[in-house]
């Protein structure tokens, strides 16, 4: 695994939901926050979207393609949304369930996300991503939303496996793109630092190996104290302290997803048996490892939508 995979893959709940819009004339709509991230891909025509808390309207046109990846509530408009388009738009659901007329046509949808545990690639990243269509630029996004909306035209044999998968495949391409795109940022930084993206990528690929300083700055071909200073300025945290964070983040990705038993577990995250890994991990999350599992399995169960 990598670190963008990783971080997206221990945070993410369900299946992703889309709708394709189409509207026209003069029309406002509304998203409320969500417990997740949201996006919107301009088919066709083009809008507006304001995000809650006074930002700045964002103008999207054919193929431009926005991010939301906090869930911000937000309004999208024919127009620039100032007060008196706010105090009409209307719930987004209503124009989901309408008839589609009108000439701007949009792919929307969500991704469910557990916030407990967020990597810090992820809550690095604003409020609103938005990544214009421009020649040339970010061509595997461009064929993902080619796809989707091929597959979203008409109902084709496989499409109930094939479009949440392309949603999924969407994330990691938008995410992709901000990190290749971002001009300040510690993890683009990270990532784009030929030292520390290799130690990183080495603690992703088997985070349950006997690391130590030495044999990580030997994985990425420098001295110890450089990689300590390196991986510690661009990440936030010493090379071990973040090793032992992603183990049990990861540790509590499989204790959600998987029925493995607690030994095997901690045999996957790097840790000798159950007694040294439910310590680290009451440290970490202020509960032992059994005891997070069954209040995971004691929530209700997600809405469908």
């Amino acid at each position: 695994m990598d670190v963008v995979s990783d971080a997206i893959s221990a945070v993410r709940l369900g299946r992703p939901s889309s709708n394709r819009l189409r509207v026209g004339g003069s029309w406002c709509t509304r998203l409320a926050p969500y417990d997740g991230a949201g996006f919107h891909v301009v088919l066709e025509g083009g809008c507006w979207l304001l995000p809650d808390g006074g930002g700045d309207p964002v103008t999207l046109g054919p193929g431009d393609a926005v991010l939301l990846p906090h869930g911000t509530g937000h309004v999208i408009a024919d127009s620039p949304a100032d007060r008196a388009t706010v105090a009409r738009a209307v719930p987004f659901e209503q124009y989901a369930g309408s008839a589609p007329q009108g000439g701007t046509e949009l792919l929307c949808g969500k991704y469910r996300l557990d916030r407990s545990r967020v990597h810090p690639l992820l809550a690095e990243l604003p409020d609103v991503v938005l990544l214009p269509n421009r020649v040339g630029s970010n061509p595997e996004l461009r064929f993902a939303i080619d796809l989707l909306g091929r597959e979203l035209e008409q109902a084709r044999p496989g499409a109930c496996l094939a479009v949440p998968s392309l949603l999924d495949l969407l994330l990691v391409y938008l995410v992709r793109a901000w990190l290749a795109g971002a001009s300040t940022g510690a993890w683009p930084a990270a990532l784009g630092d030929p030292v520390t993206a290799a130690a990183l990528r080495a603690l992703h690929s088997d985070p349950a190996a006997p690391w130590t300083n030495d044999r990580l700055a030997a994985e990425a071909g420098v001295s110890r104290p450089t990689l300590a200073r390196r991986f510690t300025t661009l990440v936030g945290r010493p090379p071990m302290a973040y090793l032992t964070w992603w183990r049990l983040t990861y540790a509590a990705t499989l204790l959600r997803d998987t029925a493995d038993p607690l030994a095997t577990i901690a045999h996957q995250v790097g840790y000798a048996g159950p007694y040294a890994f439910s310590h680290a991990f009451n440290r970490e999350f202020g509960t032992t490892p059994g005891r997070y599992r069954t209040e995971l399995q004691d929530r209700p169960p997600l809405p469908v939508s």
